[in-house]
């Protein structure tokens, strides 16, 4: 119970890889934050943040589900209020929660660009912005993005998503400079194959043989969780080739597909929405 008496708080955290990642904080001791959107059944969307906490309670740890909707200010400055007046303290930050969307420029108005940066940049920019004094205050906390390392080559394709989360990454290296000295860390994870989820799925991005299970992300935010923050600050990782740093050898048990091997899709590969 490497992480007893700490608390994360994971926005997008009521399904998908938010959720499998705060299960896997809430097996090593800690008690989640669920932030997320869905407070009612979708029966389109299965998975709400009183479902998730249900989930983390049944594996004997303290839940807060937290409604909030990362684009509204006023939602995300209650949401991170509720968590620090509920626990007294958030440890860890998980900027899970994103919007997809993946056409070139012409195909992409400005109401989608407006969504992607929203969620993505903004919203992870918001939630660290109230959560942040919490940690510099406590001498303690570790920020993740869920974004991949900067490359340009990426944005072909899907300008308005590389922006958004090429923004988020920024985040992460330009802060690690700004709160090292109070023993808070900022580092960005990305998966190097698709992963299962319900974009994935509900965007037709392929199928079991080419996805990975969340695991493999959870299992890499434990590692990054279980650094000391101000020693392990502003990195971009790849999710296998971290947990290979780390010693992990075994990437069979992350497959869907038991019999298949996913390829390795960099951000800057070409894809059209239901195809692979």
């Amino acid at each position: 119970m490497k992480f007893a008496g700490k608390v994360a708080f994971i926005t997008g955290g009521s399904r998908g890889v938010g959720k499998n990642i705060a299960l896997a904080l809430a097996k090593e001791g800690c008690d989640i934050v669920i932030a997320a959107k869905t407070a009612t059944p979708n029966p389109k969307l299965p998975g709400t943040i009183h479902d998730a906490a249900r989930e983390v309670e049944a594996l004997g740890r303290r839940a807060l589900a937290v409604q909030l909707d990362v684009r509204s200010d006023e939602s995300v400055e209650r949401g991170c209020k509720m968590a620090l007046d509920h626990f007294g303290r958030v440890d860890f930050l998980v900027n899970n929660a994103g919007a997809l969307h993946w056409r070139p420029l012409t195909e992409a108005p400005l109401n989608k660009f407006d969504l992607v940066m929203g969620v993505n940049a903004r919203g992870a920019y918001a939630c660290t912005l109230h959560l942040l004094p919490a940690m510099i205050q406590q001498n303690f906390g570790h920020i993740l993005m869920m974004s991949p390392p900067v490359d340009p080559k990426g944005a072909g394709g899907k300008i308005a998503y590389a922006i958004s989360k090429f923004g988020m990454t920024l985040i992460a290296h330009g802060l690690a400079d700004e709160v090292r000295e109070h023993n808070v860390a900022a580092n960005a994870l990305w998966p190097i194959t698709m992963i299962e989820s319900y974009a994935t799925i509900n965007f037709g991005l392929g199928g079991p043989a080419v996805w990975r299970k969340p695991d493999i992300l959870a299992d890499a935010t434990l590692k990054i969780f279980g650094k000391t923050p101000k020693d392990f600050t502003g990195h971009a990782l790849i999710d296998e080739d971290f947990l290979r740093a780390e010693g992990e050898t075994d990437f069979v048990k992350y497959r869907c597909d038991p019999a298949s091997e996913p390829p390795k899709v960099p951000f800057d590969f070409k894809i059209k929405v239901g195809k692979i």
